[in-house]
């Protein structure tokens, strides 16, 4: 096993026991929450599908031959209830549907630490609070689990009471299919921190920015846009995915030795030590709490800042361009 990593967590490590007999609660049917009902019931645990309306994912959960329910019906017995709403909805959701009902023993399980971490929800000490967390978007939770498969999640815990937080943990993992690639140990703070991190400092905001602003270098050098596009969007694809299959260095050797010499000597001069002190401002941000402070806020006004930038985007001259671009693109793609 690895030098590097620690402990991880496979098939034997892990027993359905701990949750089998329990009532499982799931609250959400969007990404994750329809690969977590559909994994998990396949697993043979007694899962509960609760929504709070009878709109598109209620309509999708029958069509999955699964009976959702209101979240207070879902709710009634439930020894585990496990939040897949979005992050911001999750404090209501706990406030009005769950506070009230919480009982000594239950469980509250989390795909992701934000509202735990920032206190947004804060549950009695006489309750678990555990976190199984994807390292793959839904689909792929459950694509992977049918085919006999599964994709690493990250398990930590928050409040023990009962002694067995871990072992419930792995269990829910095990059920989802993760096991049969491996489940690594984190804690709340850890798994919060390093997500924003990563969507802030890199994945959204860091790559968003980077592909933007060497689409406009471009154009702004002379060359059309959609060679623009081409060049510095729509390629990314490509490395992407050799990344994701063979690791940097990897991509490094699927690539032209030109590609290589020119990526390797001008990639330091763009993604410079400025910039890296930049990217370590944002991410103590992140740290002391700040920027969860902030999205608070801006969630709590109405999100109009978020949508003002959502709409710059929409109207820029790359989406323009993209959204011509991928109508040739997919109309090329070969029927399945």
């Amino acid at each position: 096993m690895s030098k590097i990593l620690g402990k991880v967590y496979t098939e034997n490590d892990a027993d359905l026991k701990y949750v089998k007999d329990k009532n499982i609660a799931v609250l959400g049917y969007g990404s994750q929450g329809r690969a977590w009902v559909l994994n998990l019931m396949d697993s043979g645990l007694n899962v509960k599908l609760g929504l709070e309306r009878e709109g598109n994912s209620w309509k999708k959960a029958m069509e999955d031959g699964v009976k959702p329910m209101k979240t207070e019906e879902a709710l009634k017995d439930a020894d585990i209830v496990i939040f897949l709403v979005p992050d911001m909805v999750q404090r209501k959701i706990y406030s009005e549907k769950v506070r009230p009902v919480i009982k000594p023993g239950m469980d509250l399980v989390f795909a992701h630490g934000f509202n735990i971490h920032y206190k947004l929800i804060q549950p009695p000490e006489n309750v678990d609070v555990y976190m199984a967390a994807p390292k793959a978007p839904g689909p792929s939770v459950r694509e992977f689990f049918v085919k006999g498969g599964g994709v690493p999640v990250l398990v930590g815990v928050h409040q023990d009471y009962s002694g067995q937080a871990l072992n419930k943990a792995l269990a829910i993992a095990k059920g989802l299919g993760a096991t049969k690639a491996g489940v690594l140990e984190t804690s709340f703070k850890e798994e919060t921190e390093t997500d924003l991190m990563g969507e802030q400092l890199d994945l959204v905001g860091g790559l968003t920015a980077m592909l933007r602003a060497t689409f406009q270098t471009i154009v702004d050098l002379g060359y059309r846009p959609e060679m623009a596009y081409f060049e510095a969007i729509n390629e990314m694809k490509l490395i992407t995915d050799q990344i994701y299959e063979k690791g940097l260095s990897g991509m490094l050797r699927a690539v032209s030795d030109t590609a290589k010499y020119g990526g390797l000597t001008v990639g330091p001069y763009v993604i410079n030590e400025d910039v890296k002190k930049r990217m370590k401002e944002k991410a103590e941000r992140i740290k002391s709490g700040k920027f969860a402070d902030e999205w608070i806020e801006e969630f709590d006004e109405g999100s109009k800042n978020l949508n003002s930038l959502i709409d710059d985007l929409d109207n820029s001259l790359e989406e323009q361009v993209g959204r011509e671009l991928r109508e040739i693109v997919l109309r090329g793609r070969p029927k399945k």
